[in-house]
């Protein structure tokens, strides 16, 4: 064994000293570079990986979890001073299953299970329940407004009223509420939401009113609807009748340019809608009372009575002459001798009308005023077009205000809010400046650019033809020289020796010589 090893030693030193110098530094950083990169992969693929599993976390929860881990021998790593809680990736699954199925995590609230976790055989005192129960009631609610979305943090405090075994006619002796809510970043809350905490705020306390709570953030009092209980002119509300305006145009405003796009094109279309809207609701009972028109305007004949009366008598002869006595009319005749008849008849009909009775609650909002405006380019509106274009607006506007009470029927009120704009936009302007162009100025543009460049062109060409022309002319007349036979001369030595003879005897021949030789070459 001791002579393979002193063998094997013998063969790396040889191999060693046979190397040389540059070889045995490439050989050394070689190695140590792939060591160095054992080491690096060895202590990543070893170092245990963090998992951040609970955020935002109070001190009360932080504690309870830290406590949980110590006990499990799970390792763990405080972060963001404290409030955030990582541990090994392996464990992160198993520690949020278990912190939250032992409940460690209550964002500070303790709810009821503290009557059932601390309960004394011995019982407790009245304070002691009521100091209790009221810090369970805050801890639910805060338990509820955090569970809702956005919410990162809550805190609540109840007023509970002090019970009494007397009347207590004031209405406002009831609970109260104050909480103050955080939201995530970038989280604003909407009014059906606002409205959702206020609800679930006044259900959670017994004899609670919308008008007694109070909830706070950091962007503001937060204020309830019309519809939860609050005030109207609160500001959501305020910019919830923004929105309603705002999505009542963008209908409109998309109704125009689906009709009048594919004819003109939605790049060249521009559409502006001005609307005034009506938020006040109104309730209205009518009792209505009309007659049938199927029974000739009479109503429904509910009872009738028909009386008939006839009777028949003779009258005596009466004496003395007529209209001779001291009160008597001459000629006239006071008493008819004979028979008489007489007939009377009556009918009384009891008629009954349609009552109708309706109730009518008001809408949402209802249209007051209403203008539509529309920017074309020059090029495509004509007189026609204008015509036809306004013509489809008058009608458009009308059908919107035909409940708002103005006088749709007149035409020059509803072209007042109708209008037709044909002019270049700026923004074509500066598009055609940034890459969008007419045809006719890409042309242009292209056969300037084509000019310049033939033009450059030709002045380079020409440059070089008088430089040539010059060179040309300050070269001495071409004059025949006795040609040497190289072919004839067998060695490089005879060559040289021929030139060197020129040279000295003839040097102005040999450099005119040589600038031929470079001219033709």
């Amino acid at each position: 064994m001791n002579e393979k090893l002193a063998r094997y030693s013998a063969s790396v030193k040889n191999y060693w000293s046979a190397m040389g110098k540059k070889q045995k530094i490439w050989l050394g950083a070689t190695l140590g570079v792939l060591l160095l990169t054992v080491i690096l992969l060895t202590t990543i693929l070893t170092k245990t990986q963090y998992e951040t599993v609970f955020n935002e976390l109070d001190t009360t929860d932080a504690q309870a979890i830290m406590n949980y881990l110590d006990t499990s021998n799970v390792a763990y790593k405080l972060e963001n001073g404290g409030s955030s809680i990582a541990v090994p990736s392996s464990e992160a699954d198993r520690v949020r299953v278990a912190a939250g199925s032992q409940g460690l995590v209550q964002n500070g609230s303790i709810g009821f299970e503290a009557f059932s976790a601390s309960s004394s055989q011995f019982g407790m005192t009245d304070n002691e329940f009521n100091v209790r129960y009221k810090n369970a009631l805050n801890g639910e609610v805060q338990q509820l407004l955090n569970a809702m979305q956005g919410v990162s943090t809550s805190k609540v405090v109840v007023n509970l009223p002090k019970e009494s075994v007397f009347a207590q006619p004031d209405e406002g002796s009831g609970a109260s509420v104050s909480v103050v809510m955080k939201f995530k970043p970038g989280f604003r809350p909407s009014q059906d939401e606002i409205d959702g905490y206020f609800n679930l705020v006044k259900t959670s306390i017994p004899n609670l009113k919308v008008t007694d709570i109070t909830i706070t953030s950091p962007q503001g009092e937060l204020s309830p609807s019309s519809k939860a209980g609050g005030v109207l002119s609160g500001t959501g509300d305020t910019e919830s009748l923004f929105q309603i305006r705002k999505k009542y145009e963008a209908e409109l405003k998309r109704n125009i340019e689906e009709f009048l796009g594919p004819m003109l094109g939605s790049e060249n279309l521009v559409v502006s809608v001005t609307s005034s809207l009506n938020f006040d609701q109104t309730n209205r009972v009518e009792d209505l009372v009309s007659p049938l028109e199927s029974n000739n305007n009479n109503g429904i004949i509910i009872s009738q009575q028909e009386e008939n009366e006839s009777s028949e008598g003779s009258a005596g002869d009466v004496g003395g002459v007529a209209g001779t006595g001291e009160t008597d009319v001459p000629g006239y005749s006071s008493a008819a001798s004979g028979s008489n008849t007489s007939e009377k008849s009556s009918r009384t009909t009891n008629y009954d009308v349609n009552r109708i009775k309706n109730t009518v609650v008001g809408g949402p909002y209802a249209v007051k005023d209403l203008s539509v405006s529309i920017g074309l380019p020059n090029d495509l509106l004509n007189q026609e077009t204008r015509d036809q274009i306004t013509n489809y607006l008058k009608s458009f506007v009308r059908s919107q205000l035909i409940d708002s009470g103005q006088d749709v029927s007149n035409d020059d009120l509803i072209a007042k809010k109708v209008a037709v704009i044909g002019q270049n936009f700026a923004g074509s302007s500066a598009a055609a400046g940034a890459g969008g162009l007419s045809t006719a100025w890409m042309i242009a543009i292209g056969v300037a650019a084509a000019a310049l460049v033939a033009g450059i062109i030709f002045a380079v060409r020409k440059r070089r033809r008088n430089a040539e022309e010059e060179f040309i002319e300050e070269l001495p007349p071409r004059v025949e020289y006795p040609s040497i036979n190289f072919d004839s001369v067998n060695n490089e030595s005879q060559v040289r020796k021929n030139l060197e003879t020129l040279a000295k005897r003839k040097p102005d021949e040999f450099v005119s010589l040589l600038r031929t030789w470079l001219v033709e070459e």
